[in-house]
């Protein structure tokens, strides 16, 4: 992916908002979590069937080898992949960061039931605009967050920026599958039979709407790893996950 092409993700991906209205994508995102956040555990389990669970294993199993001491979750929503990580890994310290004080709430609430205050630190927090050093963290995971960067090149750079030399960064996000007939069973699911579930069950049916907009606008695969490439990671690489529905990315630095 040359300049251009990365230019123009960029531009793409900060004109997908999840409401019409005034404000940019960073307000209108926190705005669209902090709407849903009392339900969105619940959503997650319905609309994945679970397997968002299984996928969330997975992206935290590729740090087993590393045994990181220090780690950054960012865009952490309510927590699960900060208690994954700490229970995962008991000697290690999470700190999750999100811009949605909704999410951030449950996801305390969460941590402060499994007894894991020691283990987990939750923070209000820009991923894109981090308030940590360079070379500050042993490894970085993100789970369906890049998606709603309003800046997608920044926020990379801003991880990359603060995990070690050598450091693991793990990137689970939607994709798109590109077999038929998945790939037109997910454009119909993910276009129109979501949205319904969301708005029956959220009462925000954008969220839902902008879910499929993001991900159709996001720049999955081989291109994702160009971007990768661009910010500095070295090394990097996906894994596909369910047929293509969601991918993982691990890139050292």
């Amino acid at each position: 992916m040359g300049i251009l092409s990365l230019h123009l993700t960029r531009q793409l991906m900060e004109e997908i908002k999840p409401y019409r209205e005034e404000g940019g994508k960073k307000q209108q995102v926190a705005k669209m979590f902090d709407n849903i956040a009392w339900k969105y555990d619940l959503l997650n389990r319905l609309l994945s069937l679970g397997i968002d669970r299984r996928w969330r294993k997975k992206a935290i199993s590729l740090l087993d080898h590393d045994r990181p001491g220090l780690v950054l979750d960012a865009a952490t929503g309510t927590a699960d992949v900060a208690i994954e990580i700490a229970e995962r890994m008991p000697d290690a310290k999470v700190i999750g960061v999100d811009i949605s004080t909704k999410m951030l709430e449950i996801g305390k609430s969460k941590i402060a039931k499994k007894n894991l205050e020691k283990n987990i630190e939750l923070a209000y927090g820009d991923s894109e605009s981090l308030d940590y050093p360079d070379n500050h963290f042993d490894a970085v995971t993100v789970a369906f967050g890049v998606r709603n960067f309003e800046n997608l090149e920044k926020g990379l750079r801003e991880i990359y920026r603060v995990v070690k030399p050598g450091g693991t960064t793990v990137i689970l996000e939607f994709s798109k599958p590109r077999r038929f007939p998945l790939k037109q069973s997910f454009n119909l699911y993910f276009k129109h039979i979501l949205p319904t579930i969301g708005k029956l069950t959220s009462k925000d049916p954008r969220a839902y709407k902008y879910l499929y907009e993001s991900v159709q606008a996001f720049p999955d695969y081989e291109r994702f790893l160009s971007v990768l490439r661009e910010v500095g990671y070295k090394k990097s690489e996906y894994i596909i996950l369910t047929a293509g529905i969601c991918c993982i990315y691990k890139a050292q630095k």
